[in-house]
């Protein structure tokens, strides 16, 4: 984990929260609530926050309006990056990337392997860019959002966090 300085201004962006699921609820949705909680406490903007079956246009409709608008910087997705055939999130945001992260990934099972061992192979967590929106897919579960957050999405969407961080970078995403 990055270590923060002073020197630098902390940088609000506008974060979008979506949850895919069959079976949750806005009661019921711990995931989603979390990464809420967590972006909201340390001074970033929620822009959006949607609940959603697992259904591939749905996602990729919400997602692409969302990318589309100028105060979304970030958009977090809680859900849909397992295995099975209705896990969808991973699939859509892989046709909507313009560069991928991989990177993200790869930290985010290297991470979880510390806490749930092999089964973190079952994870299709993913992050990339589209224009200059951040896109970045979570799985399901609330401990895997508190990871992908305190461990890698906090630090990297602080503009405090040194060597170096994602929010740095945002004016320059539309360099051609």
């Amino acid at each position: 984990m990055g270590k923060t300085t002073k020197s630098t201004e902390f940088v609000p962006l506008g974060i979008a929260v979506l949850t895919v699921s069959d079976t949750r609820t806005f009661e019921t949705d711990t995931s989603g609530q979390l990464l809420v909680e967590r972006l909201s406490t340390v001074g970033h903007r929620l822009t959006d926050r949607r609940l959603v079956k697992d259904d591939v246009a749905t996602v990729r409709a919400i997602v692409s309006d969302w990318i589309a608008r100028p105060e979304v910087d970030v958009v977090l997705a809680t859900g849909g990056t397992g295995l099975t055939g209705r896990d969808v999130t991973a699939d859509v945001f892989e046709t909507l990337y313009e560069k991928r992260i991989p990177g993200f990934g790869e930290l985010f099972r290297w991470l979880s392997y510390q806490d749930i061992g092999t089964s973190t192979i079952q994870s299709r967590a993913a992050g990339g860019l589209v224009g200059t929106t951040l896109l970045f897919a979570l799985p399901g579960s609330t401990g895997a959002c508190r990871l992908a957050w305190d461990q890698i999405l906090g630090p990297q969407l602080d503009a405090r966090t040194r060597p170096c961080n994602l929010v740095e970078l945002m004016p320059r995403f539309s360099e051609r």
